[in-house]
């Protein structure tokens, strides 16, 4: 089996001489193997040390709280109605627990107050467990915080930078549980796809059968592709998860147009196209200006000094410009046309909501 695999991966060598296109990606950037991914902790702890800036225990009862049940645990009852602080905040931590991650590896950890404390600038977060979704202790979290801003004030005044509620520690949890993975399905191993496509999955298939030169990989749906391992033994799996991974595929993408109404942002893919449309630009503008007027009364009369305001209204609209655009353009020609009529891209936006709306533009107009 070691040496059906060493032909397997000595044909690798010989697919990288290939031609690749000029927009082929590696099979790691476009896809993942499926039962290996992150995992979401979060857990509840206190952040001490805080120079005043902690919660107000008066109004909430988040940090004097958990500051009873912490001290309870070292043998010391007090109770919560009866601890008045304001160095301590009460906070949430979240952590990502990568795939394979090991006993005693370390990742970093957020931390964000959840009460009214003003800032964590240098606190130091108690020793805390960060669960997963079953509910089970997967590593511990413990360190001092860096918030990288500030938050001073006093005397009417403040001064602010950054977000000071939330902070990061850096290599500030250990992992005390590994995480469950799982890379065979059925003997099999999945490979699925960040962004499903059904041209996208064919190649991906025909570019590990091509290179390992035996019908290995099969597309299961426009998601995922199911790829036989030469073996479970490690000292084969990985060398060919680590051939599949570095493969060039050229991903196929929708034709697509994205708008951003709230930044104006138009990003527009390259597979774009346009049946014939004319367009027309033109930019109506309507200025109200209003002026104080005062009547003043010659001298020595009974008249008197009256103040009103006059309105001036003023309305101009710029020379549009009737661009045709012919059957069949590409996005470099498009971008020429609408460039050519000097479009801003909040101009573009009602240009190509208008485009689609009359059946011309080939592509989704996706509005976020």
């Amino acid at each position: 089996m070691r040496n059906f695999c060493g032909q397997w991966i000595a044909f690798f060598f010989v697919g990288l001489l290939l031609v690749q296109p000029a927009s082929a990606a590696r099979v790691k950037d476009i896809a993942h193997i499926k039962g290996v991914r992150s995992n979401q902790l979060v857990g509840y702890g206190l952040v001490v040390g805080l120079d005043g800036t902690g919660d107000d225990t008066k109004k909430g009862k988040f940090a004097s709280e958990a500051m009873a049940n912490m001290l309870d645990k070292f043998g010391i009852s007090v109770s919560a109605a009866s601890i008045d602080l304001d160095n301590a905040a009460a906070v949430m931590l979240t952590a990502e627990l990568p795939p394979f991650a090991s006993n005693g590896s370390r990742i970093d950890v957020l931390v964000s107050s959840i009460g009214d404390a003003k800032s964590l600038q240098g606190g130091t977060l108690m020793l805390t467990p960060l669960r997963g979704p079953d509910g089970r202790v997967y590593a511990m979290a413990q360190g001092p915080l860096s918030v990288g801003g500030f938050s001073l004030g006093g005397g009417g005044g403040k001064a602010a930078k950054n977000h000071p509620t939330v902070g990061r520690i850096a290599n500030g949890a250990i992992v005390e549980r590994e995480p469950p993975s799982t890379m065979f399905t059925d003997g099999k191993i999945i490979l699925t796809l960040n962004q499903p496509d059904f041209m996208t999955v064919s190649r991906l298939a025909k570019a590990v059968n091509k290179v390992f030169q035996h019908n290995i990989a099969t597309p299961l749906d426009a998601g995922t592709v199911a790829v036989i391992p030469p073996g479970n033994d490690r000292g084969v799996l990985i060398p060919f998860l680590a051939v599949v991974e570095n493969l060039q595929v050229a991903p196929d993408v929708r034709a697509r147009v994205v708008i951003d109404e709230r930044t104006g942002t138009v990003v527009v893919g390259r597979n774009v196209m346009l049946d014939d449309v004319a367009v027309a630009h033109g930019n109506l503008s309507i200025q109200i200006s209003a002026m104080p007027l005062v009547s003043q009364p010659p001298a020595f009369s009974e008249g008197k000094t009256v103040a009103t305001v006059g309105k001036q209204i003023t309305a101009s609209e710029e020379s549009g410009k009737l661009i045709v655009v012919p059957h069949g353009v590409s996005i470099d020609d498009l971008v020429k046309a609408l460039n050519a009529i000097g479009v801003s891209p909040r101009d573009l936006i009602a240009i190509f909501q208008a485009i689609k709306a009359s059946g011309a533009l080939h592509a989704e107009l996706e509005v976020i």
